[in-house]
């Protein structure tokens, strides 16, 4: 008679065979709370702590107060020659662990925006993504996009269009555009795209800007220049604001651009000349910058030229002074101040939150020294909608002047002909 085969083997010794006796399972309701074992808990990790040191997204969207403690930041500047203002007191809250409490700023309510929601705002995106355009609206992190895109007409609606695709050879320690060595090629048919997503548009004012490509021998200046062009063939009302790089410093890549038909040429210069190592990338210097916005301004008659200036890295106010003088040094007709606002904990943190009367008071000190337009506000960017209103009605009454002088001309012509 056979023996019987066991059901069951073992690949292992016999000294290693596990028990079969049934263990009682242990089962609980998902809603009952068992204590946990404080000798087989986790470690608790910091991230949390440097999670709740930053803003929140309350800190955002509302104005409204909130529990923690208002005092205001001791700083030197502003300066204190500047009259006594009514701005809310700064902010503060102590957050982290019990026993590494430290105090942070939040946000002022004079930078605090919404949500963009509207209808328009997702028109205009998907309008964008359809012809795949970047914007340095969204890239940078822009908080004026909800203004700027909003609205109930797209006709009524500003977006800085940034050409060259999403990625930066340089990398600024204050902004959020992506960054890399070796940038995918250009696209052969983005000049015809944008041209055709702002016909579509109605605009009457653009602004294009890029990213810098110092992969390109001609820093993708020609690209640039050939978009502008289209612009004009397609829409030759529209005027046109290029916002550029410094080419390296090649200032025929400037007079190349310059020369294709754009408006107004606007390149920044971001802070004062002590701070630019520590704020932009190597390969920019604030001379290099004056140069370029002193080709630009030499490049054809009439031409606007513009910069913009972050205010809140830690600059003087004697280097501000400097900085504008320099600007008119050069010609230079227009230039914006804004707060600089630190996109992530990667970049350089806010030195200071300078209030709405400080940018008030360089407004008026950079009209006073013969600057035909200053924007200036927390929330002013270099691409700022009332800046392009007003500098769209000088374009227009200076063409107006030089029509009608140009139909005088024909005319004194016209009758010396006759005699």
């Amino acid at each position: 008679m056979a023996s019987k085969v066991p059901r069951i083997r073992y690949l292992s010794s016999p000294q290693a065979k596990p028990s079969l006796t049934r263990q009682p399972l242990c089962r609980s309701f998902a809603t009952q709370v068992s204590d946990p074992n404080p000798s087989t808990r986790r470690p608790t990790t910091t991230f949390r702590d440097r999670l709740n040191a930053g803003p929140s997204l309350t800190d955002f969207v509302t104005s409204s107060p909130s529990a923690e403690t208002s005092a205001p930041i001791s700083s030197n500047y502003p300066p204190s020659s500047d009259p006594p203002t009514s701005d809310p007191p700064l902010r503060t809250a102590l957050v982290g662990p019990a026993n590494r409490k430290r105090e942070i700023t939040r946000l002022p309510t004079w930078l605090q925006t919404p949500i963009p929601t509207s209808p328009n705002y997702k028109r205009i995106k998907a309008d964008l993504r359809g012809l795949n355009l970047h914007t340095v609206c969204e890239e940078a992190r822009c908080p004026n996009i909800n203004d700027c895109w909003g609205g109930s007409d797209k006709s009524a609606a500003t977006a800085t269009i940034m050409l060259m695709g999403d990625t930066c050879t340089r990398g600024c320690r204050f902004c959020s555009v992506k960054t890399s060595r070796a940038p995918p090629p250009l696209d052969p048919h983005e000049p015809e795209h944008t041209a055709e997503a702002l016909k579509r548009w109605g605009l009457g004012y653009v602004v294009l800007t890029s990213v810098d490509r110092d992969d390109l021998l001609d820093g993708g200046a020609h690209h640039f220049a050939e978009t502008i062009r289209k612009i004009k063939d397609k829409a030759p009302g529209m005027l046109v604001e290029a916002l550029t790089g410094d080419y390296g410093g090649d200032l025929e890549m400037v007079d190349l651009v310059a020369a294709s038909g754009l408006d107004v040429y606007a390149h920044n210069v971001e802070t004062v000349e002590a701070l630019t190592p520590m704020v932009r990338d190597r390969r920019a210097g604030f001379r290099q910058s004056l140069r370029v916005l002193e080709r630009a301004k030499g490049a054809g008659e009439g031409m606007i030229t513009k910069t913009s200036v972050m205010l809140g890295l830690g600059e003087t106010e004697e280097q501000v002074w400097e900085t504008l003088r320099e600007l008119r040094n050069v010609n230079t007709d227009v230039v914006t101040f804004g707060q600089y606002m630190q996109p992530t904990k990667r970049h350089m943190p806010v030195h200071t939150y300078v209030t709405p009367a400080v940018f008030e008071t360089w407004r008026q000190r950079a009209l006073d020294m013969g600057f035909l337009y200053c924007a200036s506000g927390p929330l002013v960017r270099s691409s700022y909608k009332a800046g392009e209103a007003f500098i769209e009605n000088v374009i227009k009454k200076r063409k107006g002047r030089r029509d009608v002088t140009m139909v005088e001309d024909l005319g004194e012509v016209s009758r010396g002909a006759s005699i």
